[in-house]
């Protein structure tokens, strides 16, 4: 599909491009369902260490194409089932998953970012909850995902205004990790993704995965999550070459095994 490019580098590096620069990437038909089918693959491909999800021509997604919607002829809530696969797949990718963001990422092009474990953004880059601006509500995740990132009350002013913030507004309320000049960004998001293809893959994924669904657990789960982990790794040839190579005064070098 033109419209998203995949490119997988030798470190196991996966970068997603949306590919649609002339509407500011806006996600239109049949990219709903190729975004849930890359975002499986990404998790079942042993090779694929880190995804990073970006935007091509000076902008990260300008959310769903409303024109296209609402040519289709098709329900809105049949419309919506690829819209929430989508945003599910991303959510279980099991893989660290990196958003570089320049340019707007707004609607459901916000939500993409925030469905990833970490943001990157230039300093052009602006975030907004827009939907309540074309008498729309929030969809692709954003009610679950910003009340856990910014609370409760903020999550209600960005989702009820729409107002566009800046990528240091972003930083600021615990969106954005980082912001940097925009013809920095390639080289910190190329850096951070290489020490995590690197790094060990089954404590990392195991990590990801106990911080999504700590939230919803008490700490005695947690702490029974964590020792069921540890259990695995402590098993693992991960773990042994760490170890080795910390006493060795060397590199580890991690195989997910």
């Amino acid at each position: 599909m033109d419209e998203i490019l995949v490119d997988r580098d030798e470190r196991g590096v996966v970068t997603l491009t949306l590919n649609r620069p002339q509407v500011k990437n806006a996600i239109v038909g049949d990219m709903w369902e190729e975004l849930q089918r890359i975002f499986q693959e990404v998790t079942r491909r042993e090779s694929d260490r880190v995804l990073v999800v970006t935007g091509a021509g000076g902008a990260f997604c300008a959310g769903a194409e409303l024109s296209d919607d609402m040519a289709t002829g098709t329900h809105p809530l049949n419309a919506m089932h690829p819209v929430n696969a989508a945003a599910l797949a991303l959510h279980e990718v099991s893989k660290p998953t990196i958003a570089k963001v320049r340019g707007v990422a707004v609607g459901a092009g916000m939500n993409l970012a925030l469905g990833c474990d970490l943001i990157v953004a230039g300093e052009s880059a602006r975030f907004s909850q827009i939907f309540a601006r074309r008498a729309l509500s929030v969809d692709f995740g954003g009610t679950w995902l910003l009340p856990r990132l910014v609370g409760l009350h903020k999550a209600k002013e960005l989702a009820l205004f729409g107002d566009i913030i800046s990528a240091e507004d972003a930083r600021q309320i615990g969106i954005v990790n980082r912001v940097l000049p925009d013809d920095e960004l390639d080289a910190f998001v190329s850096g951070w993704a290489e020490r995590l293809a690197a790094g060990p893959p089954l404590a990392l994924q195991m990590t990801k995965r106990m911080l999504a669904n700590s939230l919803s657990q008490s700490l005695s789960e947690a702490l029974s999550w964590e020792a069921a982990a540890q259990t695995v790794n402590f098993g693992s040839e991960d773990t042994r070459e760490g170890v080795l190579a910390f006493i060795e005064k060397r590199t580890p070098v991690y195989h997910g095994r």
